[in-house]
């Protein structure tokens, strides 16, 4: 293991000799310049992991390069040092992102103090994190081979979600692969459960777990008819560790309590957020309201009746409260909906859909820009609250906290990144999505696809009477067999929904109280 690598630079780096000394007898490499030149040729040849900076050099000063060693290297620490106390200097170089200041002159014990804290402390977090995840991997691997029921699996995936992050933090990758081998097997073991279980529990579940149909009537109303205002914002296509990266921004503002409930099949918007405002089954909404409901075949969008399908929902319940839905998929309708909120919140039910992460998932797919700027789910999140905490909606969020108000933040699926190509013959009919398909002639070889040649015995409709539905498992997707290997390359290692993977199916349901 390589030692702790330290750039000093001083005008008057020659009498610091027996500091320098000190800290190398401490295990430390010093590399030392007296310029900001040289210090700025050093940190592009050399990695460093802490900078000791004099503010007051001739020529270019500490101050005059700490942006651009801070644009280079976010992450790398820079502590100043001054014969400056002057509070003015002193806010100007905190206002430039540095990490710690001394005053000289400096003694041995205040430079390893403040390597320490800097440095050898992220090190002590960093091997504690991985040694408390040595530890939870074989409680989660006993977890997934039990796999019992639907509840056992929410808590694998939230177990498994918060080593991501966590390790995410740590800034080590010596764990990463280990635990998307864990993700990866749990994953398969998920697909066979859903296999074996989705047909009963979806029909007659003797579990207490809640679906998509289920978050109106059993989650929502309840504060309806308590007399509360409820203000419903569903992201489309936010995953867990989405919802878990923006969650500590809104920390400040409100009391959040955080559930997972499971997507019904497909992960897909046209099935799973019309569960959503109907409280129903696709196959009951088809049969109930036939001018509202749109095929796979059918060039109609999708989703054009929501408003429509809650109306119907709250007099179906009979809840006689107020309400206003709204769709918002681009910043102009976000600013319009801001502007406009106080006139919203008349309403004692507010439903809004913000379409963002459904629309960074598909331009991520189709832009090369994206796909480099989030090659993998880490990179994915980032973005994501990037977004968040750039976005109308967190101002909205903002405003509501100190409204009396009930706050509710779900999805309608999540999606993951797609890896293994599955060859499927379909006819003209079949439908496009790369995570299921739907129609009369589907012929494949894969022996983890899941079938449902019955598709009302779990309350999805027919397009005819020998369509059939199939869905891709794990980080599968499907793609035809005519220009096979264009697809493949084209699709691969996007982040696609529709199927069978914890990814998709577990996604967050999170109620947030004013704090106020």
């Amino acid at each position: 293991m390589r030692k702790i690598r330290i750039l000093w630079t001083d005008d008057e780096i020659e009498y610091l000799k027996a500091h320098i000394i000190f800290l190398e007898e401490k295990g430390y490499e010093l590399v030392t310049v007296s310029n900001a030149d040289d210090a700025l040729k050093k940190l592009a040849e050399i990695d460093f992991d802490i900078v000791f900076l004099d503010e007051n050099m001739p020529g270019k000063g500490g101050l005059d390069i700490l942006p651009g060693i801070k644009s280079r290297f976010p992450e790398l620490p820079v502590v100043m040092i001054t014969k400056s106390e002057e509070e003015d200097i002193m806010e100007e170089a905190i206002g430039r992102q540095i990490d710690d200041y001394l005053i000289k002159p400096v003694n041995p014990k205040q430079i390893l103090l403040t390597i320490k804290k800097h440095i050898d402390q992220k090190k002590l977090v960093s091997e504690k994190t991985l040694s408390s995840y040595y530890e939870e991997f074989g409680r989660i691997g006993m977890m997934i081979n039990r796999k019992n029921k639907l509840g056992d699996w929410i808590e694998i995936y939230k177990k498994l979600v918060f080593w991501e992050l966590e390790l995410d933090k740590s800034g080590t990758s010596e764990m990463n692969e280990i635990l998307q081998m864990q993700q990866v097997e749990a994953n398969l073991e998920f697909s066979k459960f859903i296999k074996r279980n989705y047909k009963s529990f979806i029909n007659n579940s003797s579990e207490n777990f809640l679906m998509s149909p289920g978050l109106f009537p059993e989650r929502v109303f309840k504060y309806l008819e308590n007399g509360e205002k409820v203000v419903f914002l569903l992201i489309d296509n936010l995953r867990l560790d989405q919802w878990r990266t923006i969650s500590p921004v809104l920390q400040e503002y409100f009391q959040v309590e955080e559930e997972v409930f499971c997507s019904i099949l497909p992960t897909a918007t046209q099935y799973a957020r019309n569960a959503i405002f109907s409280g129903m089954m696709p196959v009951e909404i088809q049969k109930k309201y036939p001018g509202w409901w749109v095929n796979d075949d059918e060039q109609e969008g999708k989703n054009l009746y929501e408003k429509e399908l809650l109306a119907e929902l709250l007099r179906r319940n009979a809840i006689n409260s107020t309400f206003h839905y709204e769709k918002i998929s681009n910043p102009d309708a976000g600013k319009r909906f801001l502007e406009n909120l106080r006139n919203h919140l008349n309403y004692q039910l507010l439903a809004v859909v913000y379409n963002f992460v459904d629309m960074l998932s598909h331009a991520r797919t189709e832009s090369r820009m994206i796909q480099e700027l989030a090659p993998d789910e880490k990179a994915y999140r980032s973005l994501t609250n990037s977004w968040f905490e750039n976005s109308y909606l967190l101002d909205v969020l903002k405003i509501l906290s100190e409204q009396n108000v009930k706050v509710i933040i779900s999805t309608d699926h999540g999606t993951i990144r797609v890896q293994n190509p599955i060859k499927v013959i379909g006819d003209r009919q079949t439908s496009a999505n790369l995570r299921y398909k739907t129609g009369r002639s589907l012929n494949y070889n894969q022996k983890d696809i899941f079938e449902i040649v019955d598709p009302e015995s779990v309350g999805l409709p027919r397009i005819n009477m020998s369509s059939r539905f199939i869905f891709a498992c794990n980080d599968d997707f499907i793609a035809y067999p005519n220009n096979y290997n264009h697809y493949v390359k084209y699709y691969k290692n996007t982040f696609q929904h529709g199927g069978i993977s914890m990814q998709e199916m577990l996604i967050p349901f999170v109620v947030l109280t004013p704090k106020f």
